[in-house]
């Protein structure tokens, strides 16, 4: 049979009256269900088989679908056997049913296979046409939180969206803050938490959180989002500080639950598989529409509601992406809408759906809903839908509820004529309306071209998509060529170990809790000290250590010290009891720390308690008696001059010092023995002046002497001469003359020689002095070489300790 392309082969007409088949054909474009539909009918009414029928027409029109399947019937599309041979139904037929019928599996096989030949036939479908739609679509069945099926990792990555900058950052902001609110709506749920977006603290936290991330450009993982929750990276929310808004305790309980989530043993499959992407959901292999069928039967309530919200939260900020298109771009189909969103309450999965039904015709994303009971729907969801498929109803309070929403939606239905039609309705039979007609369709289902095998068990859904973490996917039986689990262009193996981060033993992710008074820093690896302790730039296995800085004070009366140096130290590996004796000296400021951790960071969990106040406080009365008993100053001192080194001052500084105070005094000693000398000299030096004052005097005389005697001496001569005697008196009187001279030159000699006498007293008396200076000198140079070490310890109140914190080494 022909079948246009966007041209949806729903099934055939049926007279309400006599209830037969008119021959006519019932079909319906798909860019109709770009305004939605709901499926609504009883358990038994076949509304299940005219939701896969409607699958099956959009994949074969080219239209990719979004299944997300509570209750685990969707599985059927990959049941599609072109050949209709009895052994492909073998391994899907009911055992108790063959039992129930008394007959062999191999029987029942087929007889199911001939009642779908007859019944495709009977509808002029052939095997071609379920060639056409195995070669159509790539259909994966992905089961989030379990391996059966194709595993969907939806909380390794909270990658950061590209589009919060730019000409349509509202748009982008919007849509961000949308998706930040499914995620988190979902994530409270799964914790067993109930908060509302607008008043709870632990949503706002979390959201204000990711969206301070996102805006960074940074990507998060849970484990980040939980490391956040304890230290945030600002200080407050709104108007109030954060320790008001969400005191510690609070965030660590928050911490604490999403630890426990993270901590299940079950946690690991929704950490594994094919990231959640909506371009590699909708889009297959060698450009064919892709069937994403979302297995939810093994799920809880809170999961299922986690998976929802996340997944059509997602959908929403890929459908605001696309260019606006009249035409259905995508199909969401959603069957057993129970819970979900329901008219009074407002579960997280409630506002993306309400979301989709109002906003989404515009981007060509048609959402489709399937119910037992209208009374499970919000009354938005029903007067928003422009298709209604109505089947056989439970109770009149059901179809009043219908012919409620048809009524709002559209005034021109005729309610009596709908409730009539409704009233008569057999399996499989519907009533169509939509709002771009107002006529009623009554029709019978097509034959489904998927074998309707009923709900698949975790095992079932395992045999039929294969295990996507290791075996090859080829060898499962009931998969065709075009029907494969594999995710489009990767290998499932590897998205699936892709999505862990293996963690040691001995790490977690979530950074052990800390006192709050203790201070927590990361080692920047660019520190200079940082490769004594081992660290590895790059690394984000962080090890605890701890650092300290104390205040000592060192006084000394007696040394004239009054001394204050820091002591600061990093302690590492810290043990269980701290050893104060243990630490390594370094030098450290704030430029050698950062605030926040290496992104993906794992934490050492080691066996000091950390998260123990008393912990700190014992290191804290260590690390004081440790420098009381320990740390001491030296100095050197010099017991003759009196002098003691400074702290810090090296021994030939301190020497150079001495040997200057030494000459002070040698120079000092020196003037002293100088005015002594002084005296001795002076007495000597006056006894020279009379000496040579008295030489002078007697020189002076001889000389006199001598010239009065040689003038006596000549006038005698000239007057014996002229006389020609000599006088006995004159003669007397030359002699007399010659001895005084005589006598005169002998004092004359006598002076002489005391003066020369007191001239020697003076040589020998500086020679002397000279001797005695140089032995004073060296006697003070060797006094000033004369050093000794003397320790100045601490008193206990001399110790103040400063900082004690948490270090975070990468090794």
């Amino acid at each position: 049979m022909a079948t246009e392309r966007g041209d949806l082969y729903l099934g055939g007409g049926v007279d309400p009256a006599t209830g037969d088949r008119t021959g006519d054909e019932v079909r319906m474009a798909a860019h109709h269900l770009t305004t939605h539909g709901v499926i609504v009918g009883m358990t038994g009414s076949g509304k299940t088989g005219l939701g896969v029928v409607l699958l099956e027409e959009a994949l074969l029109s080219g239209v990719p679908v979004l299944v997300l399947d509570p209750k685990g019937d969707m599985g059927n599309l990959l049941l599609t056997f072109p050949d209709l041979r009895p052994e492909d139904f073998l391994p899907w037929v009911d055992p108790a049913e063959a039992r129930r019928k008394g007959v062999g599996a191999d029987e029942l096989a087929a007889s199911t296979a001939s009642a779908w030949r007859d019944g495709l036939a009977s509808w002029g479908i052939g095997p071609d046409r379920i060639h056409r739609l195995r070669d159509a679509a790539a259909v994966t069945l992905y089961t989030p939180g379990s391996t059966a099926g194709v595993p969907l990792n939806l909380l390794g990555s909270l990658r950061a969206p590209t589009r919060l900058s730019g000409p349509a950052a509202p748009l982008g902001q919007e849509t961000t803050r949308d998706e930040i609110e499914g995620f988190v709506s979902g994530l409270l749920t799964l914790a067993g938490l109930d908060a509302d977006p607008l008043s709870s603290p632990e949503h706002i936290l979390l959201s204000t959180l990711i969206e301070h991330e996102w805006e960074a450009g940074r990507d998060l993982e849970l484990a980040d989002l939980i490391r956040l929750v304890q230290t945030p990276p600002f200080r407050k929310l709104g108007v109030f500080a954060l320790d008001e808004f969400v005191p510690v305790k609070e965030r660590r309980g928050l911490a604490m639950r999403l630890n426990a989530l993270m901590a299940s043993p079950s946690f690991a499959s929704w950490l594994t598989g094919q990231p959640l992407d909506l371009d590699a959901l909708v889009r297959g292999p060698q450009g064919r529409p892709g069937a994403s069928i979302v297995y939810l039967a093994h799920l809880s309530e809170a999961e299922r509601q986690f998976v929802v919200t996340l997944l059509l939260t997602r959908l929403i900020s890929w459908m605001r992406q696309q260019p606006g298109t009249s035409d259905l771009r995508l199909l969401v189909y959603m069957d057993e809408m129970f819970g979900f969103a329901p008219p009074t309450a407002a579960p997280p999965s409630k506002k993306p759906i309400l979301t989709l039904f109002k906003q989404a015709r515009a981007h060509g994303v048609g959402m489709v809903v399937s119910t037992q009971n209208p009374v499970d729907l919000d009354y938005k969801v029903i007067s928003n839908a422009g298709t209604w498929m109505l089947g056989r109803l439970q109770t009149e309070r059901d179809k009043a509820r219908v012919l409620e929403g048809l009524r709002s939606a559209s005034g021109a239905v005729n309610i009596g004529e709908v409730d009539a039609l409704l009233s008569g309705l057999r399996k499989r039979e519907f009533v169509m309306r939509t709002t771009r007609s107002p006529d009623l369709t009554v029709f019978t289902t097509r034959w489904a071209m998927s074998y309707l095998r009923g709900g698949l068990t975790r095992e079932e859904v395992g045999r039929l998509a294969g295990d996507a973490l290791g075996s090859d996917l080829d060898e499962a039986p009931a998969i065709s060529e075009g029907y494969s689990s594999h995710r489009s262009g990767g290998d499932p193996s590897e998205s699936a170990r892709a999505g862990t981060d293996t963690l040691a033993p001995d790490e977690t992710p979530v950074a052990p809790p800390v006192p709050p008074s203790v201070p927590v820093h990361y080692l920047d690896p660019a520190a200079p000290w940082a490769s004594d302790v081992g660290t590895v730039p790059g690394s984000t296995r962080l090890e605890p250590a701890l650092v300290a800085r104390l205040r000592l004070t060192f006084d000394d009366r007696s040394a004239q010290v009054d001394h204050t140096e820091e002591w600061e130290s990093v302690f590492f590996p810290l043990e269980a009891r701290f050893d104060a004796s243990g630490g390594r000296d370094v030098d450290y400021d704030d430029r050698d720390f950062r605030d926040q951790p290496p992104r993906n960071a794992r934490y050492v969990m080691g066996d000091a308690p950390i998260s123990d106040p008393a912990y700190f406080a014992t290191a804290e009365k260590a690390l004081r008696e440790e420098a009381w008993r320990s740390r001491e100053v030296e100095v050197f001192r010099n017991r003759d001059l009196g002098l003691f080194s400074r702290p810090g001052e090296d021994r030939d500084a301190f020497l150079e010092r001495c040997r200057r105070a030494a000459a002070d005094k040698a120079d000092e000693a020196a003037a002293t023995l100088r005015d002594r000398y002084k005296v001795k000299v002076d007495r000597i030096r006056d006894a020279l002046a009379r000496s040579e004052s008295r030489v002078r005097e007697l020189e002076v005389d001889v000389s006199t002497r001598k010239q009065q005697e040689v003038v006596a001496g000549a006038g005698k001569l000239l007057s014996m001469f002229l006389r020609g005697r000599a006088s006995a008196s004159g003669l007397s009187g030359m002699a007399s003359r010659r001895s005084m001279t005589r006598r005169t030159e002998e004092r004359l000699r006598t002076a002489t020689e005391r003066q020369d006498e007191q001239e020697a007293k003076i040589q020998d008396m500086e020679d002397e002095l000279a001797d005695e200076l140089q032995t004073l000198v060296d006697e003070w140079e060797a006094r000033a070489e004369a050093l000794e070490t003397v320790e100045i310890g601490l008193e206990k109140n001399d110790v103040a300790v400063e900082e004690v914190a948490l270090l975070w080494i990468p090794r």
